[in-house]
């Protein structure tokens, strides 16, 4: 292991915590007494084969030896050695949701650069911020993708909000509007927004209308055919009912459409109250910060608060609460003097007089 540069000391920043080193699983995972390889063909024209789950920064010999105690890898050689890169990367709390860096205007930062691990991460931010860069050379207005419409919105705002400390890989479980970010709706999420930023066709978008006037028909026609006392709707709101079950189906619908109003019905009731949360917090998104406010001005705002809201300059009062270190006391603080528009020694009073910490700066 001291031949190891990850542990030697001749690299000093954190490994990807997802796809770690066969080095960083034996240290971790001491107690294991065994660790799964694959063997995956690199393409059909080679016959190169890839070891998933063996990466190492070992010295080449040492890597051989590894290779061949794999069973199977006896008289395996090695056309390429595993290898670490350290990487510099730009702190993503110096940028702008836009990708936009806050130091250099036109300047747009994407991928790895920015602290993020993995090929969709990459592309995602890559599209974004060449959006951006596309919209200001036009004039537009720049395009920032919210936490509800797009698990991209959800990647760009943890980086520019709460920065990273390692690699950082997009999950589902850090969206808290995950039931409405499915596969299955992105085109409904998404189409409009592409149609009117210019990247998707008139005629892909007239397809994308046709399929939703489709759902809204299907839906309605459900709703208005009954089975005794239920509608065709209500009994495929039943766990194991499943729209193919229907006698009341329509077999001529394309599956996505069929999908969707099954969806759709099925977990109304679960979509509407996560729609009711995003209308909640749209309040808090709207309420802008303008850039160059001081905050180091504002009386009974935590030292942490001051430096955090400082460093990395939210544009608004919903992501200033998603920074680390700002209570909701500092935003009920802030929200008091962006909704009065007074002096900031009068909100100052104003906080101390009347508004609790746990009260909501969205409904003040």
């Amino acid at each position: 292991i001291h031949l190891s540069p990850m542990y030697s000391g001749e690299i000093v920043g954190v490994g990807p915590r997802y796809c770690p080193s066969i080095e960083d699983k034996i240290i971790r995972f001491k107690d294991r007494e065994t660790h799964q390889v694959f063997l995956e063909p690199e393409g059909i024209a080679t016959d190169e084969i890839y070891i998933n789950g063996l990466s190492t920064s070992l010295p080449f010999e040492v890597q051989i030896e590894l290779v061949r105690s794999v069973i199977g890898c006896e008289n395996a050689e090695i056309i390429r050695p595993a290898y670490a890169v350290e990487y510099d990367f730009a702190p993503p709390t110096q940028l702008r949701p836009t990708l936009e860096t806050k130091l250099c205007d036109n300047l747009y930062l994407a991928g790895q650069i920015n602290g993020t691990s993995g090929y969709e991460e990459a592309a995602a931010q890559g599209i974004m911020a060449g959006i951006n860069a596309a919209l200001r050379c036009v004039g537009r207005e720049p395009l920032v993708l919210s936490r509800n419409q797009a698990y991209i919105g959800v990647l760009i705002d943890d980086l520019v909000s709460l920065g990273t400390l390692e690699p950082y890989r997009m999950f589902t479980s850090r969206a808290e509007y995950r039931l409405l970010l499915r596969q299955d709706n992105a085109d409904q999420r998404l189409s409009e927004i592409g149609h009117g930023i210019g990247l998707l066709t008139k005629e892909n978008y007239q397809i994308f209308l046709k399929k939703c006037d489709s759902i809204t028909a299907e839906i309605s026609r459900l709703n208005k055919i009954r089975v005794g006392p239920d509608t065709m709707a209500h009994i495929l709101k039943k766990t194991e009912i499943s729209y193919e079950d229907l006698p009341a189906k329509d077999d001529s619908l394309p599956f996505e459409v069929r999908q969707a109003v099954e969806i759709e019905i099925k977990y109304a009731g679960y979509i509407s109250r996560q729609e009711k949360d995003v209308q909640q917090h749209k309040a808090s998104e709207k309420k802008t910060i303008p850039v160059d406010f001081d905050y180091n001005r504002i009386r009974g705002l935590s030292t942490e608060a001051q430096g955090k809201l400082a460093k990395i300059r939210p544009i608004s009062l919903g992501q200033a609460g998603r920074i680390s270190g700002v209570s909701p006391a500092d935003v009920s603080l802030l929200a008091v003097w962006l909704k009065r528009d007074l002096p900031i020694e009068k909100a100052d009073e104003i906080q101390c007089s009347g508004v609790g910490e746990d009260e909501d700066p969205v409904l003040m």
